[in-house]
């Protein structure tokens, strides 16, 4: 056997380091089931999963809403107020007065696709402008249900509460909403648009494509599955509340970007993003819990499993260069 049969050539090394990158969220989940297995045994069981992805969902769809953002090199700031929005509009309207809470809703989707033109049209940084919407929402959501209360209606709550046999109803439902993202948007041709929007506007221009009609897209897609998320929070906790969802906008990104998403270039992973949710719920409510670390110090706990995950993207990432 020659010593050239032995060493693994440039070519292998460079793509086993892209594996390990586009493995890394997978990595980092494992690695947290793996803290709380040693923690607490009991806790990796059908029962332990339904408690410890219970609010995993939400935050699941509100990720996904923040990845079709960022597909196309925006950011979007409001998507936890909106998300508050739709759940006191389901915890008051959409109950008792279903026509009004449906086109409530329509209409908050409606209003995500006018942001998608008005950023476009007018070339303003989408940071800024849906910042000025975060506060819309909040003011929208006060008006709609000033104090917290309001009820899911039943049919909302019984699905969101639903029992599967075998495997926990949350990881089911996460692996649907990956997979129908993940063939929508990277094995459509549209979505194939929407990816090159944010990786190569000018050829995608050039190609005959509407710009102003991928960001139109792009945001309203975002919108509709922040109203999904909305819908499902109510669904689980059965009260709306104005400031419900106010933590969803951090955790959304921080969500993408550690299921190996990029801030520009079109660069996004559905499956990735799921993922990246996933972990981030279950760190939260479950690890930090289990390591008794206070609930003040569990968000900073969060950004410091972010930012050792982007630390070991960028160091796989160098060494491919």
């Amino acid at each position: 056997m020659s010593f050239a049969s032995v060493v693994p050539s440039p070519g292998s090394l460079a793509q086993g380091r892209r594996l390990l990158r586009t493995a890394l969220p997978a990595i980092s989940l494992v690695l947290i089931l793996a803290g709380i297995a040693w923690m607490n045994p009991r806790a990796i069981s059908y029962l332990g999963f339904n408690l410890m992805l219970n609010l995993a969902i939400p935050i699941a769809l509100a990720t996904i809403a923040q990845m079709f953002v960022i597909t196309i090199n925006d950011l979007d700031l409001s998507i936890g107020f909106f998300v508050s929005f739709v759940g006191c509009v389901t915890a008051v309207w959409l109950a008792d007065q279903p026509e009004l809470g449906i086109a409530m809703l329509l209409g908050g989707i409606l209003i995500y696709a006018a942001v998608g033109a008005l950023v476009y049209v007018f070339d303003l940084p989408s940071i800024v402008v849906t910042l000025g919407m975060s506060f819309v929402w909040q003011g929208l959501a006060i008006m709609v249900l000033p104090k917290p209360g309001g009820h899911a209606s039943e049919w909302l709550h019984r699905l969101m509460t639903f029992h599967t046999p075998f495997v926990p109803f949350p990881v089911i439902a996460a692996l649907v909403i990956a997979g129908v993202v993940h063939v929508g948007l990277m094995r459509s041709s549209y979505g194939a648009i929407l990816r090159g929007a944010g990786g190569n506007a000018a050829a995608i221009s050039r190609a005959g494509w509407s710009l102003l009609k991928a960001k139109i897209v792009a945001f309203a897609l975002a919108g509709f599955f922040g109203v999904l998320s909305g819908l499902s929070l109510i669904g689980l906790t059965t009260a709306g509340d104005p400031n419900i969802g106010a933590g969803y906008t951090l955790l959304s990104i921080a969500g993408v970007i550690l299921g190996g998403g990029e801030f520009v270039g079109g660069r996004v992973s559905p499956v990735g993003a799921v993922v990246g949710a996933l972990t981030l719920a279950l760190a939260s409510s479950s690890l930090l819990s289990f390591m008794r670390i206070p609930p003040d110090w569990q968000v900073g706990a969060n950004g410091a499993i972010l930012i050792i995950v982007l630390a070991a993207r960028a160091l796989i990432s160098r060494r491919e260069a």
